[in-house]
């Protein structure tokens, strides 16, 4: 036995003994398909870095014949680093990928099959352009087309829709098959029947205005719809790609080329798919096509339908039910139920509310019980119930918490030991302030937005307020007056209100002056052509301070 491979050995059996019954079943049938349905905190990184020390020790198959998908960049780091401590260096000849990296290499390997030599990946810049380019070609009829207000605000809009599209995979066609089964189906749902009586309406009776507004809606859909090509071909006239773009590309080579996607299924003896429940629909074709060639292929999916928190993403629970329903008969499922990370209690709460969801797949497979058991040794004595407080304003919840931990620190708490969590890193950086006021020490980690900080954003608003002026005089007002206020021009408040009050007044007798049409047209010529005698006592704010 080599010294690697026996150093392997020794590293995973120590690893092994730690796992629990279940994952341990998990990581030993390295062979035919194998669904896990990790619940939250039940180690299911650790099962997958187990199962590829498994597959090395006991195949013949190499690191580079085994191929690890995962949905985010952070869930590649986080196996690549687990893999490290099982296989030491050859960890980093294992596959591991997001779904996007992988289909970016399939391209690279195969450039001529995909033309990619003359195309780049499109910019947010580039993208808001063509969609702009997109709307001022639309004809005075179309749907979509707005003549006041913002023009362009079906941008993100469109932008939400074609990317859906992409990531599941549905055409045009497809998409206005379904439209029409939607609207012929209107009249049979119950949101557009009354229910009872209703001014002059019976119950029974059809909300034929609700039913009217909700077909223009979908004409409006059915519009956004027919631009989609129209969008593909702005883009590839510019000879851009974007990364939805990648996976429909491989989708269509490994469809199109079997020799391609053969010679992928002979290199990928075992494949493995983290996070399964965040799959998209053309992600999960990727998974389908390079596992097609076997009847019972090597393929271990690990997810939990209780976490499928990028279904906005277009990530979607149905995909694991399709798993389990195309491989029943041979199919090895696993539910993980020992929780290391969680109080019972917590889990307890927590399951009364996921209980209301009947997606689940408890609800949908017969057998599967999901009872979450609080098992690291730590905690598990612990017994202490979440509290809920409900405040009025988010202020009031800002000023509670922070009484809380100026509270708990008086009675000798370790600040290290206080967590606070929050759902976006404006809340923490707000809070942070109500900490500071009080002297509680804070400390956050998280990444920095250069263009979010403070100094930036004053610099980027004396620029916005530069341009506005450039290209029409006075007209950038509103940011003049948030300007003064800038702690490095020390100009007290009550004087810039002052001031304000004054350019208000001057504001409304230059309305009543006779040559105040002209001004509007011409500001700058005020003083040089008007007859009417004006001091510079009548120019705005703005004027003087660019003067002086």
């Amino acid at each position: 036995m080599s010294i690697n491979k026996e150093k392997l050995e020794r590293k995973f059996s120590e690893e092994f003994e730690k796992l629990n019954e279940k994952q341990r079943l998990a990581v030993n049938t390295i062979e035919g398909p194998v669904m896990v349905i990790a619940g939250p905190g039940t180690g299911k990184t650790q099962i997958l870095a187990s199962r590829i020390g498994k597959i090395l020790l006991e195949t013949d198959a190499y690191p580079e014949n085994i191929l690890c998908l995962t949905y985010t960049d952070a869930g590649v780091v986080a196996m690549r680093k687990r893999l490290l401590q099982f296989i030491g260096p050859d960890a980093y000849k294992v596959n591991i990928y997001t779904f996007h990296a992988f289909c970016n290499d399939v391209i690279q390997e195969n450039l001529s099959l995909f033309e990619k030599t003359a195309l780049d990946p499109i910019s947010d810049l580039e993208k808001i352009e063509l969609y702009k380019e997109l709307i001022d070609g639309f004809a005075k009829n179309h749907p979509l087309k707005r003549y006041r207000g913002d023009v362009y605000f079906e941008v993100n809009n469109l932008q939400s829709l074609f990317s859906a599209m992409k990531r599941e995979g549905w055409t045009p066609a497809f998409i206005n098959q379904k439209t029409d089964e939607y609207i012929a189906s209107l009249p049979t749902r119950d949101e557009f029947i009354y229910k009872r009586k209703y001014k002059g309406f019976n119950a029974g009776d059809l909300k034929r205005d609700k039913i009217e507004e909700e077909k223009e809606k979908m004409e409006k859909l059915r519009a956004a719809v027919g631009e989609f090509d129209h969008f593909q071909q702005l883009m590839r006239r510019r000879n851009r790609y974007d990364f939805d773009d990648m996976i429909n590309w491989v989708i269509k080579a490994f469809e199109e080329n079997k020799n391609l996607l053969a010679n992928y299924q002979e290199k990928f003896q075992y494949i493995l798919v983290d996070e399964y429940q965040d799959t998209s629909g053309t992600q999960n074709r990727i998974v389908e096509l390079l596992i097609s060639y076997w009847e019972n292929p090597n393929v271990f999916v690990v997810g939990d339908d209780d976490q499928s928190i990028y279904r906005f993403q277009g990530a979607n629970v149905e995909n694991m039910l399709q798993f389990a329903n195309a491989y029943k008969n041979d199919l090895l499922t696993v539910v993980l139920t020992n929780n290391y990370r969680s109080t019972q209690p917590i889990l307890d709460v927590s399951k009364t509310l996921i209980n209301r969801n009947e997606e689940r797949l408890v609800k949908q497979i017969e057998g599967l019980s999901k009872e979450l058991l609080s098992s690291n040794e730590r905690i598990k004595q612990l017994f202490h119930h979440p509290h809920i407080h409900e405040y009025e304003t988010m202020r009031q919840e800002m000023i509670g918490i922070t009484k809380k931990v100026q509270q708990l620190l008086a009675q000798g708490a370790l600040p290290g030991n206080i967590g606070i969590i929050y759902k976006e890193n404006k809340y923490g950086l707000e809070m942070a302030e109500y900490f500071k006021l009080l002297n509680i020490p804070v400390y956050s980690k998280r990444n920095l937005n250069l263009l979010e900080l403070p100094l930036v954003q004053k610099i980027t608003l004396l620029l916005r307020y530069l341009a506005s002026e450039h290209d029409v005089a006075y007209s950038g007002n509103e940011m003049l007056f948030e300007i003064l206020h800038f702690d490095w021009f020390g100009i007290p408040p009550v004087e810039i209100a002052k001031l304000s009050m004054e350019a208000a007044e001057k504001d409304i007798a230059m309305e009543k002056h006779p040559c105040a049409s002209y001004w509007l047209r011409n500001p700058i010529h005020r003083q040089k052509t008007c007859s009417a005698t004006v001091s510079t006592r009548d120019l705005k704010p703005s004027h003087l301070l660019l003067k002086n």
